[in-house]
């Protein structure tokens, strides 16, 4: 049992005196004070004077030196000796109550001790802390942090999203605003007055809308609530471990619910009223097979088709795309391997292992390495007509640029986008192609194991409810195949 010593002292101040007794004084004539503390007169005189304190006496350290824990400005004796049991329970646990180490300088050490992880979940980690957890949190010692702690921080967030939210509505209706007047001026007569006043009011609506997209930035919804508490729960593990709190109390926070984005496919109705609107359904749209076909149809003439075929039926992320190299593809075999990808990390290109569910051979049909072959023979003619003139960079990687050079991730996406614009097909993200594959063997019969094996996913889960969409030939089979279980006599006719 620590020795606990509880007592009650006052800011109230007295000059200090020389040796002679007389007050002194500092050169630009004030008197030095010093505290009275524990010897003020006037703490037994009333009773809510000063404020009350104790000290906890705990064991000798390895040099022998016992540590003293000093706390105070409770109001009575009673709340000083509470809190003091519960140092002295956290002390008896193995808690270091004596340090005063701050949320911040713990995070900020903690950020340097993660050796070994993946560079884009240290972004993740990093953004994180310097974004939420060290603003909201970072004044605290870490043995004050409570559960309401974080409480506070995520209702503040919430907050905080919802004025973004608002002020993107604003945004929004200035940009309406703008295109309104713009078409107006543009419609007017040529040459006349209303015209150049509708210009003049045009510009004035988009300098207008330009100051309100000024500093605009994404709002945390529910997947950013847990993304930031993840990065906390790991941090505070690592907390309790070091003995430094008792609990991880990011374990204990209740979070919205996150809704996770379905992906809707292209149906005909939906590609009508996106030509309408303008307006996509969903942030993730998958094409059907005739409007795959289409694609693949109109991109046969480009340069990189082989590309794109591997990428709408294989389903391989854009960096492990750009990663592959012609070491790890058996065209005899008829496979390929996944064991590196491409990440941008805070504007610098990496290459490194993706994770371990991510490692995976992939096999190949007899279209795809006919493909892939043809394509290699136009990389060796390539690759001979720039070694002429110099300038060609030697790689292993498959799909490269004229000169030898590999792609980057976002090469991909910029290119895909203007194919499928110019194409006239309804938009979707290159991501998109990955969910496509995955609909496209489902609708082909294959079982979802096998889908989930070549996408590279660790449950199978993740496969059924993010990357696979019910097409219309689907919904239809199931109704048909559902009312041929049932035996009948007659058709069905309802007379009316």
């Amino acid at each position: 049992m620590h020795k606990i010593n509880s007592y009650r002292r006052c800011a109230c101040k007295e000059p200090k005196l020389d040796s002679n007794g007389a007050p002194i004084v500092n050169v630009d004539g004030s008197i030095q004070t010093r505290q009275l503390g524990a010897r003020c007169p006037d703490l037994n005189k009333k009773k809510n004077h000063g404020a009350w304190y104790f000290t906890i006496e705990l064991e000798a350290d390895a040099s022998g030196r016992r540590k003293r824990v000093r706390r105070g400005g409770f109001t009575t004796k009673t709340e000083a000796e509470q809190e003091a049991k519960k140092v002295s329970d956290q002390a008896d646990k193995g808690i270091n109550v004596d340090s005063n180490e701050t949320v911040e300088q713990f995070l900020t050490t903690w950020l340097k001790s993660k050796r070994g992880v993946a560079r884009h979940t240290i972004r993740n980690y990093r953004d994180n802390t310097t974004r939420f957890l060290i603003p909201h949190l970072g004044m605290y010692k870490m043995r004050d942090l409570r559960l309401h702690h974080l409480d506070a921080m995520y209702n503040a967030m919430q907050e905080e999203s919802d004025q973004i939210r608002r002020a993107q509505e604003h945004a929004e209706q200035a940009d309406r605003d703008c295109a309104a007047k713009k078409k107006a001026w543009q419609n007017a007569p040529a040459k006349s007055a209303e015209r150049r006043a509708l210009r003049l009011a045009w510009i004035t609506a988009r300098r207008a809308a330009q100051e309100a997209r000024r500093g605009l930035r994404r709002p945390a919804g529910p997947a950013t609530l847990r993304l930031v508490n993840n990065t906390l729960s790991s941090a505070l593990r690592s907390a309790v471990a070091r003995q430094l709190i008792t609990h991880n109390w990011a374990t204990l926070v209740e979070l919205p619910t996150v809704k996770k984005t379905k992906a809707l496919v292209w149906t005909d109705e939906r590609v009508e009223l996106w030509q309408t609107t303008g307006k996509r359904p969903s942030p993730v749209m998958v094409w059907t097979p005739e409007q795959t076909g289409r694609f693949l149809d109109l991109a046969t003439s480009h340069r990189l088709y082989p590309l794109w075929h591997t990428l709408t039926f294989l389903g391989l992320r854009r960096g492990e795309i750009c990663a592959l190299r012609w070491s790890e593809v058996n065209l005899k075999a008829g496979w390929l391997r996944i064991s590196a990808q491409i990440v941008k990390v805070d504007g610098r290109l990496h290459t490194e292992q993706p994770k371990a569910d991510s490692l995976r051979t992939i096999p190949i049909n007899d279209v795809t390495a006919s493909l892939l072959q043809a394509w290699r023979e136009k990389q060796r003619l390539e690759t001979a007509a720039i070694e002429d003139v110099g300038g060609h960079v030697n790689s292993d990687l498959v799909f490269t640029k004229e000169n030898g050079e590999g792609y980057q991730p976002d090469d991909l996406t910029h290119m895909f986008r203007r194919l499928i614009s110019s194409f006239e097909l309804p938009p979707i993200r290159l991501h998109d192609l990955r969910h496509g594959s995955a609909t496209l063997s489902l609708l082909a019969g294959n079982d979802i194991k096998v889908v989930q094996e070549r996408l590279g996913h660790s449950h199978r889960w993740i496969t059924s409810d993010t990357y696979t969409s019910v097409l219309p030939q689907l919904i239809r089979a199931e109704a048909e195949s559902t009312m041929a279980v049932v035996p009948r006599v007659a058709h069905d006719a309802w007379p009316g």
